[in-house]
């Protein structure tokens, strides 16, 4: 089965019955709250936040949010995500419990201070023949 192909968050959130539409815009707001820097974007087909690379991503499913902070910030709140159910670099949050938003917040902030920095460490490259 295909996913629809969504040309903004908006249009990905309205998507979703309203119980969960509120859920989502609660995560969205948390986002952008701890990442006002950031952009927003449907990426893999989800929303996406960027900051000098992929900041993380959500999704709503039936039973689950499924919440993708990359490897690093699920490994980094390990012992904080330990009730949920969790693989490499995505957490799920059961859709009829309470989201932990601060948790969240935590991670993003996380996040934001890890692509800065890596973002800082690359070098810079230069075009052949330019001196």
């Amino acid at each position: 089965m295909l996913r629809p192909k969504y040309k903004s968050v908006d249009e990905y959130i309205a998507s979703f019955p309203e119980d969960t539409q509120v859920i989502l815009k609660t995560l969205r707001r948390v986002i952008k709250g701890a990442a006002p820097q950031a952009e927003e974007a449907i990426s893999y087909g989800i929303p996406t936040f960027k900051l000098k690379g992929n900041l993380v991503h959500f999704a709503a499913f039936k039973n689950h949010i499924g919440f993708y902070p990359a490897s690093s910030g699920i490994v980094a709140f390990k012992k904080e995500l330990f009730r949920y159910k969790r693989s490499k670099g995505t957490v799920q949050f059961p859709i009829d419990k309470p989201i932990p938003f601060n948790l969240v917040k935590k991670i993003v902030r996380y996040r934001v201070k890890e692509n800065l920095s890596l973002s800082a460490e690359k070098p810079v490259h230069f075009a052949r023949g330019w001196r």
